[in-house]
């Protein structure tokens, strides 16, 4: 009888990585591998990178090199392997390398090998290809994959460069992938993408179709949706998740500068006063609604007048939450070659003022929600005791734990902040 084979996975990045490494797991788990924890004796590691910022790329090469001392084969996919095939297959113990193309046949490629070192690299460019994926192992909460690359050309980016062009199946397929992921039992969908507002480009299909039909004919009770742009955050969009019992009031938008002159120079698509409106539309329509907001600090040219600017936009617009990123210069792409570059101190300093102004929005945030009942879908996790979960709109919960209550939504009441930065409930 043949010893079982071991696989384990990390991954890097975004939610859209998560749901591609569960799906190329499970390849594996369906051809009579079992799943282990990273860090554990494997016969494979796969390890599903990012590129995002310069900081990613570190963080891929060092979780590599750490699988590479745990497992005999080593197996480097995502947007990192896409820019640095070539690199990553000279490392030890790395066998295969796949890039946007190949990533999903890897499993394929695996038992084919020859030899180590096999790399697939390509023009991300040329691939016209969707591969479906969503997560199913380990969750509450399953992430479904609904469009790939992006066709914006922001001067700071390269993930155009590493997921190709924007591009999205037909609604009947991703329902039929939301209805999988109801089978499997899990209670919310978060919908995901490199640019989720861009589906059914070139198509007669929109992001609005999309989420009418998730809306009608997926029997689920929570579906949430990951970031999106702004100028693609319709009104009937908005009116939608208003209306809906299964949207969650959930907003996550990228701001990335506050100021209109930063804005051009980075080539977005929208300005201040559209990126107000939207946010003064949804806290009209849904005022308890959680907003997300991301900042980039210290791109080129961002003098302390207007990062001012930026400062003084964000105090005047009622969110929730800042992801703050200090700005990473990206060989390859236009903005590495501006003129301004400003100093690491300097980024920082700027980024621990947002992160103050930050803190001080997310924890009234919670306080002025004290008091009031909410759905939460609890976790699968024991944490020192306790049970977390989430509200509709984002607010993280605590109780003690209580293993009844795992992948079960249940009313509460918000009582108190905790230490950890949580709320104590109490079941209703």
């Amino acid at each position: 009888m043949s010893e079982i084979k071991k696989i384990s996975a990390y991954t890097l990045g975004c939610k859209l990585n998560f749901a591609e490494t569960s799906t190329i797991v499970q390849k594996f788990l369906d051809n009579g591998y079992q799943l282990v924890p990273f860090g554990q004796e494997a016969d494979v590691t796969i390890i599903n990178t990012c590129t995002v910022t310069g900081q990613a790329d570190k963080k891929s090469r060092k979780t590599i090199h750490k699988a590479a001392r745990k497992a005999k084969d080593v197996i480097v996919i995502g947007c990192s392997a896409q820019m640095h095939t070539e690199e990553y297959a000279r490392y030890e113990n790395v066998t295969l390398v796949a890039g946007v193309r190949d990533k999903f046949r890897v499993f394929e490629l695996y038992q084919q090998k020859t030899g180590k070192h096999q790399a697939y690299s390509c023009d991300s460019q040329a691939v016209d290809t969707f591969d479906h994926a969503f997560s199913i192992s380990g969750r509450t909460r399953s992430f479904l994959k609904v469009q790939d690359g992006c066709d914006y050309k922001c001067s700071y980016c390269i993930i155009p460069k590493a997921r190709g062009h924007s591009r999205s199946p037909r609604i009947e397929e991703i329902i039929r992938n939301a209805q999988r992921i109801v089978e499997q039992g899990f209670k919310e969908i978060i919908i995901t993408g490199v640019n989720i507002g861009d589906f059914g480009r070139g198509t007669d299909e929109s992001f609005y179709d999309l989420l009418v039909a998730l809306d009608k004919e997926v029997d689920i009770p929570r579906i949430r949706i990951s970031s999106i742009e702004p100028e693609l955050l319709k009104d009937e969009i908005i009116n939608l998740i208003a209306q809906s019992d299964k949207f969650l009031p959930h907003f996550h938008i990228p701001l990335q500068s506050g100021s209109d002159e930063i804005l051009r120079l980075m080539r977005r698509r929208y300005n201040t006063r559209l990126f107000e409106n939207r946010i003064n539309t949804i806290k009209k329509v849904i005022p308890d609604a959680f907003i997300g907001i991301d900042v980039i600090v210290g791109f080129p040219g961002e003098t302390d007048e207007l990062f001012e600017q930026t400062f003084s936009f964000l105090q005047g617009i009622p969110f929730s939450y800042l992801h703050i990123f200090p700005y990473s210069e990206r060989p390859g792409t236009d903005a590495s070659k501006m003129p301004g570059k400003v100093a690491p101190q300097v980024k920082e300093q700027r980024e621990q003022r947002l992160k103050q102004l930050s803190g001080q929005r997310h924890r009234q945030f919670y306080l002025d929600h004290l008091g009031k009942e909410y759905n939460v879908l609890f976790e699968a996790r024991n944490k020192e005791g306790k049970i977390l979960g989430f509200t509709d709109n984002y607010i993280k919960v605590e109780l003690d734990f209580d293993p009844s209550l795992v992948n079960e939504i249940r009313t509460v009441r918000l009582l108190e902040l905790t230490d950890g930065g949580h709320v104590r409930a109490s079941l209703v």
